[in-house]
């Protein structure tokens, strides 16, 4: 298998979750062990690469990406997740989406001063969740040594909000 390959395990399907939208459904790549380790690994090797001590990933595709990636790394896995779904003390970034805010949160604990984080979610659109993701790492002191994506929507130019941070896209649309 290669990175040309991985673009036929993604689904496209029109006018969802409303109409007007091309949503890029990844379940099709994880039904497929030999498609979902092949990313997987082209992660980890990434991951390998930068040093990365701990992986994090907004919910909920940031975990089904993030976790196979930490196990294989033998690191650990911190969840960023939506207010009030953690379940001990957490810090929280707010971000702008089109029409509005929105607010991810992190345990206080999560991460050590100065450690090395992976960043990793499915997709890459417009940045702004990753965004905050990356202002959580570095508000508790880690250090972000790059953002790990399968997807990449190119037009909506989410790459614009990762400028200074490494990353890997294994496939754009």
């Amino acid at each position: 298998m290669d990175l040309n390959e991985l673009k036929k395990y993604v689904a496209i399907v029109n006018d969802y979750p409303k109409e007007g939208i091309v949503f890029k459904d990844i379940t099709p790549l994880m039904n497929d062990g030999e498609a979902y380790k092949y990313a997987t690994d082209q992660i980890v090797a990434y991951a390998r690469e930068r040093d990365a001590e701990l992986v994090v990933g907004p919910e909920a595709r940031g975990f089904i990406i993030g976790c196979p990636v930490a196990y294989a790394l033998g690191v650990g896995f911190a969840p960023v997740r939506k207010p009030n779904k953690l379940p001990r003390e957490t810090i929280e970034m707010e971000y702008d989406l089109e029409y509005g805010t929105n607010t991810l949160t992190m345990h206080k604990d999560a991460i050590r001063p100065g450690q090395r984080v992976l960043i990793t979610d499915d997709l890459l659109a417009t940045g702004g969740t990753i965004e905050a993701t990356i202002k959580l790492v570095e508000k508790l002191g880690g250090i972000v040594v790059g953002c790990a994506f399968l997807i990449e929507l190119t037009e909506l130019e989410g790459h614009k909000k990762l400028n200074g941070y490494d990353r890997l896209i294994l496939m754009d649309f």
